[in-house]
């Protein structure tokens, strides 16, 4: 048997590609949208991917199942065990299989088992794999999705937050009591395959470590700890994180049915004049994926600035409008990369592109300040400057700048009637990333004196100055 695992670091998430050696056929689980590295694996082995299986509708990237299915004519293996408002829309053009619990399906000689394990999500799968082409006759492990993972599980809040499915929180809460009631009854060597890792927001507290076994999250994962099922629902649904707005877009797209990739090439922007018009035009978005330490000293006033980090495609699908066009500021040997980022979850419509030094052109620059931590105290005490917290509810609760005004960064853009026009601003979080970030958008919008809190809140607190709880 093959097996292979694969990550996107930018959106914490796995995908798995099984295949069976004897008869040359592979299958993978949970498909990013652009899945050539999967091909590219599978042929160095000598493999023919036929299939593609889902775990559950995902909520925080686009998938690659219909995709696969049309560019490759493999059979997609979905869950029919949603309701009505969670059953696949798109699989009348394409082979498919529609699985409950309890049904089995092989690729070649390798068999997966369907368990039903409900709670992030009311159609969610999980699959045990056997090995039978090897002789076995038990399974070797488990696909979990977004089920358990290695030191937590799925938050069952997200069709209530992200989707505004009101009281489907606690509902989604006991389910997922439930299905660990039956994940506890698995052999404890069976090793544990999980959708996502530390970084994702699909649940609280995922553990770096890709892959674990039943035994030890049995004794190890918080969740499996808990017998009382009240506690384990209070416990489960306190203190997640809020769901990036996307989040509600993904679940939409992928159930409908993800829009097939285009693949033709976009254009370059080569002088400042047209790109100046660009920002200017109300439809279109202009994203500065620059460091911002360069943006900070000169850009283009009316730009977003969301560098070419990680964390990119989380805060594009918070703050960028799926419906406007999007131009993007990068180099030629990044351009690619970004685009791809954007579109694994959705944000289709990168038009065009400008090379970051045509900036340099332009007689209309804009900047912002980086001030010391004592600058900005300085400054505050004596009313003459507002600082804006933008990190998480659960960061501010541990410990934040006495009466500084508390916006996530998320939220910003909804919120900039609570930022005061008529005194500088000055922005933090924890270290000065994020906050970068929102240093753009409160310039984008007209504000004219913003600060970025150099080094954040930890260099804050470095510098000995008050915090509170």
């Amino acid at each position: 048997m093959y097996f292979r695992r694969f990550f996107d670091e930018k959106l914490a998430q796995n995908s798995y590609v099984v295949g069976c050696q004897q008869t040359g056929e592979a299958i993978v689980f949970d498909p990013a949208r652009h899945f050539e590295e999967y091909f590219k694996a599978a042929e160095e082995e000598g493999l023919d991917i036929i299939a593609v299986a889902e775990t559950h509708i995902h909520a925080d990237f686009v998938s690659g199942a219909r995709e696969l299915a049309h560019r490759h004519d493999v059979t997609v293996y979905v869950s029919d065990e949603g309701d009505e408002d969670w059953e696949y829309q798109y699989l009348d053009d394409v082979k498919h299989q529609l699985l409950q619990a309890g049904d089995v399906f092989y690729i070649g000689n390798v068999k997966f088992d369907v368990l039903f394990t409900p709670g992030h999500t009311p159609e969610s799968l999980s699959f045990l794999l056997t090995d039978e082409g090897s002789g076995a006759e038990r399974p070797m492990g488990i696909f979990t999705g977004d089920f358990v993972f290695v030191g937590d599980v799925g938050r069952p809040d997200l069709l209530e937050k992200a989707a505004q499915v009101e009281g489907t929180a606690e509902m989604g809460a006991r389910e997922m009591f439930d299905s660990l009631q039956r994940f506890k009854e698995l052999p404890d060597y069976l090793q544990v395959w999980p959708g996502h890792g530390a970084g994702s927001a699909c649940g609280k507290s995922l553990g770096a470590v890709p892959m674990s076994t039943t035994g030890y999250e049995k004794y190890n994962n918080w969740a499996l700890q808990e017998e009382d099922e009240d506690s384990f629902v209070e416990e489960l649904i306190a203190g997640q994180p809020a769901p990036p707005k996307y989040f509600s877009v993904m679940k939409r797209v992928n159930k409908e049915g993800p829009t097939l990739l285009k693949q033709s090439p976009i254009d370059e922007v080569s002088d400042v004049e047209t790109l100046e018009n660009e920002v200017a035009n109300t439809a279109v978005q202009v994203v500065d994926t620059r460091l911002e330490t360069e943006f900070s000293e000169r850009h283009l006033p009316g730009t977003f600035n969301i560098p070419n980090r990680n964390s990119l495609p989380n805060w594009a699908g918070w703050l960028l409008d799926y419906e406007k066009d999007i131009l993007l500021i990068a180099s030629v040997y990044e351009v690619d990369t970004v685009k791809r980022a954007l579109e694994s979850i959705g944000l289709d419509n990168v038009f065009a592109f400008a090379s970051p030094e045509i900036i340099d052109q332009s007689q209309d620059i804009e900047q912002y300040k980086v001030e010391s931590p004592e600058a900005v105290q300085e400054k505050f005490k004596n009313d003459a400057m507002e600082i804006i917290d933008v990190r998480n509810q659960d960061e501010w609760d541990e410990g934040h700048i006495p009466g500084a005004r508390h916006i996530m960064l998320g939220y910003l853009p909804d919120r900039l009637d609570e930022v005061p026009e008529d005194k500088p601003v000055a922005v933090h979080c924890r270290t000065g990333k994020r906050s970068a970030i929102a240093a753009s958008i409160l310039q984008k919008n007209g504000y004219k004196n913003v600060v970025n809190l150099e080094g954040g809140i930890e260099n804050w607190k470095n510098q000995d100055l008050p915090t509170e709880k």
